[in-house]
C-alpha cells in the first residue's frame, strides 16, 4: 500500500498544472508565451538541424525531435521553463551508435533510454542525480565541447574526409592530414557565420544571433555559388525518399508517419530486426543517454529555478523526459533533453508557463512543413559554425578556469580525469570514473575531519579520578574513519582503569563504525578497562538498536549525558578508594 502511494505521488504535467493553477490564463499571459515560443522556435530550427547532422543523421530527424519531444516534455514534465529537443551533449554518444547501427539503432537506444528515465522517476531518484559534483559535470561537458568542436572542423573548412575514425586521436590525425585541402568557399561561409554569432549579441537586440548568422552565411554561400564556387548545403548533402515513391534533396516537407523504430532507415541503410540480443547490445549506449539526459535536464531546471525563483519537480521532469523519449523515436525523432541555452532564452523572452515551450515546438512544425525548401539552402559550414558556438557555451570555460585556479586539488584532479577520459575515451567511462574518484576523495576528506581528542583536563569537567581518562570524538564514525579513530583510542587507553568516550559530536555511525567500536570494546574488555559511552545522537543510537547492541555483552555502559557518566566515574572511584582504605586498616 505504501509503495503504491509512493508511485501515485508523482504528478504528470506538474509544471503546467502548477503554472495554470497560480492564476487564470488570460490573453496577456498567452501573448508573452507566444512571443517567447516563437523566439525560441527560431533558435531551435537551425540548431535542431545542425545537431542531427552532427549525430550522423539527416537534419529532418532533429526537427522531428524538436517538435514531438519539444511538445510532449513541457506538457508532461516538471520544469516550468525548460525547452527540450536535441542537444550538443548527446553528439558524442549518438554518433558512434549511428555509425555502428544506423538510424534504427539510434531510435531503439532512445526508446530504451526513455524507459530508463521513466524508471528513475518512478523510483524517485531525481534529486540524487543533482548531487553529482560540479567538478564532474564541468569535466565531461568541457570534454564533450572539445569533441563537438573537433567534429565540426570537417564541414566548417570543407575538408575532404569521407569517414572519421572512432577515437579522438584518430580524428585529429585525419583532420590534420586533410587540412591542406581545405575549401576556401566553405571556410569563408563558416567564418562569416561565426563572426555574426560573436558580434550580434553586442548589439543588445532582442533577436537571437542564430537567425541573422545563418541568413548571412546563406547569402554568402549563394553569392559564392553564383560565382562558380561550390559550397555544400543541406540540400546538396542530404536526400530523402518517401513511401509513395517521391524523392528529393534536402528535407521532406511532410510530417513523419508512425513507424517502428527498427524499421526506419536513411538512404544506404537496411532495417534492423528487433531482438533481445540487439536491445542488449544497445543497452550500454541507452544507459549513457538516459543518465546524461537526466543530468542535463535537471541541471537545466536548477539553473532556471535560480533565474526565476520558481521550483521544479525533479521526478516529474524525469517522468516527462522519459515519456517524451519513448514516444518520439516512433515518429523519427532522435534523443531529446532540456537545453540550457534555449531554456534561458525562453525565460529572457518572457515565458510564463510551459505553453511557451509547446509553442516553440509548433513553430518548428510549421517550419518543417512550409519552409523545407528554404531550409535546404542552409550551408553545411554555417551549421558547423553554430555548433562551434554551442560547444563553447556548453563548455563553461570561465567556470572551469576558476575551478582550476581556486578549487581544492581534489576537485581539480576530478575535473582533469573527467575531461581527459571524455575526450580520449568515452563519456560513460568519464562520468563513472569521475563520480567514483570524487566519492573516494570526499570520503578521504570526511575521514580526516573525524578526530579524537583527550579532554580529561578540561576546566569545564569535574575532577576525573586517577586511572580514568575522557576522550571526545568529533565527526562521523563511518568505515573510512572509524578504524583509525578507535585504533588511536586503543593505544591511549592502555593500562587505564577506565575511559569515558564523549560522542555528542558524532552525527553518523555506520556498519563499519559499529564494527570498529565493537572491536575496540573487545580489546578494552580483554585488558580489564571499563568503558563509558556518553551522549549518543539519534542516528548512532538507532544504528546500535537496529544491530541489537547489548552494552553488558561488551563490558561497557551507555549514558544519556557526559555529566551522568562522570558522576558514575566519581562514585565508582570513591567506592574503590574506600575498599582500599578498609583493606589497609
Amino acid at each position: 500500500m505504501a509503495h503504491r502511494k509512493h508511485l501515485l505521488s508523482l504528478r504528470v504535467a506538474h509544471a503546467l498544472r502548477d503554472a495554470l493553477g497560480e492564476h487564470s490564463y488570460d490573453r496577456r499571459t498567452f501573448a508573452k508565451d507566444l512571443i517567447a515560443g516563437v523566439t525560441v522556435g527560431i533558435i531551435a530550427i537551425p540548431l535542431a538541424m545542425a545537431l542531427a547532422i552532427a549525430c550522423g543523421v539527416a537534419p529532418q530527424y532533429g526537427l522531428y525531435s524538436a517538435f514531438v519531444a519539444g511538445f510532449l516534455i513541457p506538457l508532461l514534465g516538471g520544469s516550468r521553463y525548460s525547452v527540450s529537443g536535441p542537444t550538443a551533449a548527446f553528439v558524442v554518444i549518438l554518433a558512434p551508435v549511428v555509425q555502428q547501427y544506423g538510424l534504427a539503432g539510434l531510435l531503439i537506444a532512445s526508446v530504451l533510454a526513455g524507459a530508463m528515465q521513466l524508471l528513475l522517476a518512478l523510483m524517485r531518484l531525481g534529486r540524487y542525480i543533482e548531487y553529482i559534483p560540479e567538478s564532474v559535470t564541468l569535466g565531461f561537458t568541457g570534454g564533450i565541447a572539445v569533441v563537438i568542436a573537433t567534429l565540426q572542423l570537417k564541414d566548417f573548412m570543407g575538408l575532404p574526409v569521407a569517414e572519421m575514425p572512432e577515437h579522438f586521436t584518430g580524428k585529429m590525425l585525419t583532420l590534420m592530414e586533410a587540412m591542406p585541402a581545405f575549401s576556401s568557399p566553405s571556410l569563408t561561409v563558416g567564418l562569416a557565420t561565426l563572426a555574426v554569432m560573436l558580434v550580434w549579441p553586442r548589439l543588445k537586440t532582442p533577436l537571437p544571433p542564430h537567425l541573422p548568422a545563418v541568413l548571412v552565411g546563406t547569402m554568402v554561400a549563394l553569392a559564392l555559388n553564383r560565382m562558380g564556387q561550390d559550397v555544400p548545403t543541406v540540400g546538396s548533402t542530404f536526400s530523402y525518399s518517401l513511401a509513395d515513391g517521391i524523392s528529393g534533396a534536402g528535407i521532406p516537407p511532410v510530417l513523419p508517419d508512425f513507424q517502428w523504430p527498427w524499421g526506419r532507415t536513411q538512404p544506404g541503410e537496411t532495417p534492423l530486426v528487433f531482438s533481445w540480443q540487439l536491445a542488449g547490445d544497445l543497452l550500454s549506449a541507452a544507459f549513457a543517454i538516459a543518465m546524461l539526459g537526466a543530468i542535463e535536464s535537471l541541471l537545466c531546471a536548477v539553473v532556471l529555478d535560480g533565474m526565476t525563483g520558481k521550483k521544479h519537480s525533479a521526478n516529474s521532469e524525469l517522468l516527462g523526459q522519459g515519456i517524451g523519449n519513448m514516444v518520439t523515436p516512433f515518429f523519427g525523432g532522435i534523443t531529446a533533453t532540456a537545453a540550457i541555452a534555449r531554456s534561458a532564452a525562453n525565460v529572457k523572452a518572457g515565458a510564463q508557463t510551459p505553453i511557451a515551450a509547446m509553442i516553440h515546438a509548433l513553430v518548428v512544425l510549421v517550419a518543417l512543413v512550409s519552409l523545407s525548401r528554404l531550409l535546404g539552402h542552409l550551408p553545411m559550414a554555417s551549421m558547423a559554425a553554430l555548433l562551434m558556438v554551442v560547444a563553447w557555451n556548453m563548455s563553461e570555460a570561465p567556470k572551469a578556469v576558476q575551478l582550476i585556479k581556486k578549487a581544492p586539488r581534489s576537485d581539480v584532479l576530478v575535473f582533469a580525469v573527467c575531461f581527459s577520459l571524455t575526450v580520449l575515451f568515452d563519456m560513460v567511462i568519464a562520468i563513472t570514473a569521475g563520480v567514483v574518484l570524487a566519492s573516494l576523495l570526499f570520503m578521504k576528506n570526511m575521514a580526516e575531519m573525524t578526530r579524537v581528542a583527550e579532554v580529561t583536563g578540561n576546566r569545564k569537567l569535574v575532577d576525573v579520578p586517577e586511572g580514568w581518562r575522557v576522550f571526545k570524538i568529533n565527526g562521523p564514525l563511518f568505515f573510512a574513519a572509524a578504524d583509525r579513530v578507535f585504533g588511536e583510542l586503543s593505544l591511549q587507553c592502555e593500562r587505564q582503569r577506565g575511559i569515558v568516550v564523549y560522542l555528542d559530536a558524532v552525527p553518523i555511525l555506520d556498519a563499519g563504525g559499529l564494527s570498529a567500536l565493537t572491536n575496540f570494546l573487545g580489546k578494552c574488555a580483554a585488558s580489564d578497562t571499563r568503558v563509558y559511552l556518553a551522549d549518543f545522537q539519534y542516528q548512532p543510537l538507532k544504528t546500535l538498536a537496529k544491530a541489537g547492541f547489548k552494552p553488558d555483552q561488551w563490558g561497557c555502559t551507555l549514558f544519556p549525558t557526559l555529566a551522568d557518566a562522570l558522576s558514575r566515574v566519581a562514585d565508582s572511584a570513591g567506592r574503590i578508594d574506600s575498599s582500599v582504605r578498609e583493606s589497609g586498616s
